[in-house]
């Protein structure tokens, strides 16, 4: 050690200081690497923790205060917590994410495999919640919550499963933002961008969230454009049918109700399309499955038949997918309270459907679902919405990615 500074300074007692101190810890002046035990008050006095041995601190090599570190002597990476204690399940799927930083604007955006992909995880997460409530994959990051018509399900769940991943968030809608001052949903789309890491957005107009995505530097999900589609409630109606019923090949499904309005239906025939199932689309003549819809359905080799009569076909139902009549899409009240209760589902309609066979709806309910079949064990729709919420703590955390 030097003992004169750089103006002749005398550094002896400095120096000593530092010599005392490196005996206190155990450093010998031979620079040789040694261990040393701390003793943690917090663990109780039994526990001894290891630490890395020091350096190697060779003599100056003849330069004023310079000291040589051995690079032979190497450093164990500590692994964070969070690391550590995620399943390595999970680690698999997120690391190979097909969704990363992706708009989820169409239910057929993505193929078969992504989509068993996002199942993987929605299960998961599911084993997750149900043993510690959450998993903190996605502390720091914001998700923002814009919904321009009212909902509750899709809402909640969103932000749910954000929270139960451990992010936070900000919600508006159309109401008591800007929106009423005129502002476009360019501007509010560009606006919640500098905020969070991604949008869930709920527009009226078809064709909204993909308007958006064009505007956004970070990833839209689409929540329901008008009567377009609703992506992340057709991923949710897939799983809980293979969640009830092991399978969705070979499977002959009848969707009921409001064919025309109904996006969610409108999302969840594109998914089915994937599968080997046969369909029944049961409506009045004025709320028919969109041509559009019916064409791709063709073009896949998808098997459908209509009906206007839900007697027709309940007895061959694996799934019967009820949808309300919904009176905002009506011009025409006269029309909606002439159709609004053409198909209810009761338990004398129950007692003719199969006894190995489920009852799904998107909700909310008006008068198509009697409450006395909620006792019934094949009306899935409650736990429907619980399978939700995993789908979307699975799809949030892929399309994020975790944040450690």
């Amino acid at each position: 050690w030097y003992t004169t500074g750089s103006e002749g300074q005398d550094l002896s007692g400095l120096t000593q200081a530092i010599n005392k101190a490196f005996e206190k810890i155990n450093i010998p002046p031979s620079g040789q690497p040694t261990q040393t035990t701390l003793h943690s008050p917090r663990l109780g006095p039994s526990v001894d923790i290891p630490i890395p041995s020091t350096p190697s601190v060779r003599p100056s090599d003849g330069r004023r205060g310079s000291v040589q570190i051995d690079p032979s002597v190497a450093m164990t990476p500590i692994q964070t917590t969070k690391e550590s204690s995620l399943p390595s399940s999970i680690s698999r799927i997120l690391n190979n994410s097909p969704f990363l930083h992706r708009h989820i604007l169409s239910s057929k955006q993505f193929d078969r495999n992504e989509l068993h992909t996002l199942f993987g995880l929605a299960h998961e997460m599911r084993t997750q919640v149900e043993r510690n409530g959450s998993i903190d994959l996605l502390h720091g990051k914001v998700m923002c919550s814009m919904f321009y018509e009212p909902s509750t399900r899709t809402s909640c769940s969103f932000s749910a499963a954000m929270l139960r991943l451990g992010g936070t968030v900000v919600s508006a809608d159309g109401s008591s933002s800007s929106v009423v001052k005129g502002e476009t949903l360019a501007d509010t789309v560009r606006t919640l961008g500098c905020y969070g890491d991604l949008i869930v957005l709920r527009h009226p107009d078809p064709g909204s969230a993909a308007t958006a995505a064009k505007f956004s530097k970070v990833p839209i999900i689409n929540a329901g454009d008008g009567i377009g589609e609703h992506p992340t409630q057709a991923f949710l109606d897939v799983y809980t049918i293979r969640e009830e019923l092991g399978t969705v090949n070979g499977l002959t499904i009848t969707l009921v109700g409001d064919l025309k309005n109904g996006r969610t239906v409108h999302s969840l025939v594109k998914l089915l399309a994937y599968y080997h199932v046969t369909l029944n689309f049961v409506s009045p003549a004025s709320l028919r499955m969109p041509d559009e819809v019916k064409s791709e359905l063709t073009k896949a080799g998808i098997a459908f038949t209509e009906y206007s009569d839900l007697n027709e076909v309940i007895a061959d139902s694996d799934v019967v997918y009820v949808t309300r009549v919904q009176k905002e899409r009506f011009s025409d009240l006269a029309e909606y309270e002439r159709v609004k209760s053409a198909y209810v589902i009761n338990n004398k309609m129950m007692s003719k459907a199969k006894t190995q066979m489920v009852v799904m709806h998107p909700l909310p309910r008006v008068t198509e679902i009697e409450p006395e079949v909620d006792f019934d064990q094949r009306a899935a729709y409650f736990r429907q919405m619980r399978y939700g919420l995993y789908v979307r703590m699975a799809l949030l955390a892929l399309v994020l990615g975790k944040s450690f």
